[in-house]
């Protein structure tokens, strides 16, 4: 015990054990949503979004036999059930719909739903990351009065020390993509995302690969970081010790250029409020008279100009990132207009 209570490791380290180690944290089963909110969560009219996006995908593909849509970190496997409801019969034939996620597959999963823990060898059509990138373990590092140093935790009470000099690979990224300037400043060394994010376009011999996610981009870094904890639906310390799940906001800027080298051959950064609008979820409100004339239909309308408020909230789900990045395609005109 007394090992454990003093073993120090740096953060990714710590971060892999506690989420996806033997009796991690997801591969235990937890559910994002019984933490944190999530837009698949907030209303089935995100998937009604993406079912709108993957039917451009597969005309700009030219409607193949086959069509995939990969839900990457998949959870409890909502995302790719509510799409399977809001797809066009005629797609919904040729549709491949695969989860890939850690923890075991719920009983309740259509059986059309395929359930694995990894990436698919190739994928045509749409792959879908909505909130998995931040959940990929990365290192921290601080700058120091003694230079930069490689931050490391002790799992059981997240109590932080400063460890080694950052690696080589650390530095890189560092100087292109989070350059620190004084002493107490701290970077998340995102390469492990960027590496994820490349594995994912690799992989995409046609269609669009989506990261949705917090994010912060070069202007923006925060100068002390992003590691958050969450359990049952509070924010708590970081502490990965496997008793709550732990994330940090994603450099999609970075990850958009690792994608680009991977063969992405078109990109588009933005938002969620900007892109689902794109989509059709504007949050405007049904006329008054429309009560008097068809008052379930004006109950129904009003109640999904809220739920359209949630997802675009620029305080709230609306900031997340979106990274659209296509191969072979151009980037679908219903995110663009």
């Amino acid at each position: 015990m007394d090992a454990l209570v003093t073993e120090w490791l740096p953060w990714r380290t710590a971060m892999e054990r506690a989420l996806y180690g033997d009796g991690g944290f997801y591969r235990r089963g937890e559910r994002p949503a019984e933490h944190f909110r999530t837009s698949v969560h907030a209303s089935p009219r995100f998937a009604a979004a993406i079912a709108r996006l993957l039917v451009e995908v597969d005309a700009l593909l030219g409607r193949p036999d086959r069509l995939d849509i990969v839900d990457i970190g998949a959870g409890s496997g909502r995302l790719l059930s509510n799409i399977l409801g809001c797809v066009p019969s005629d797609l919904a034939p040729r549709l491949a719909p695969t989860a890939v996620e850690i923890a075991p597959r719920p009983a309740d999963t259509p059986l059309e739903i395929i359930w694995r823990t990894d990436l698919p060898d190739r994928i045509t059509g749409l792959a879908v990351a909505n909130e998995w990138l931040d959940n990929v373990p990365l290192d921290v590092v601080e700058h120091t009065p003694d230079g930069m140093r490689t931050v490391l935790v002790q799992p059981s009470t997240g109590v932080e020390r400063p460890g080694p000099a950052p690696t080589d690979e650390d530095r890189a990224w560092l100087d292109r993509w989070w350059p620190l300037h004084e002493p107490g400043d701290r970077a998340e060394i995102g390469h492990p995302r960027c590496a994820a994010w490349a594995s994912v376009i690799g992989r995409l011999s046609g269609g669009l690969a989506l990261a949705v996610d917090y994010s912060h981009s070069a202007d923006s870094r925060p100068v002390y970081g992003t590691l958050t904890g969450y359990r049952d639906g509070l924010t708590v310390p970081a502490v990965p010790d496997g008793s709550c799940d732990v994330t940090a906001h994603v450099a999609l800027d970075a990850c958009t250029t690792a994608g680009e080298r991977a063969g992405a051959t078109s990109t588009l950064l933005t938002t969620q409020r900007k892109a689902l609008r794109a989509l059709g979820l504007t949050g405007v409100r049904p006329a008054l008279s429309l009560a008097h004339q068809n008052p379930r239909a004006y109950v129904s309308a009003l109640c999904h100009a809220g739920e359209d408020a949630e997802l675009t909230d620029p305080s709230g789900l609306g900031s997340f990132g979106w990274l659209a990045q296509t191969v072979n395609v151009p980037i679908p005109t219903a995110l663009t207009t």
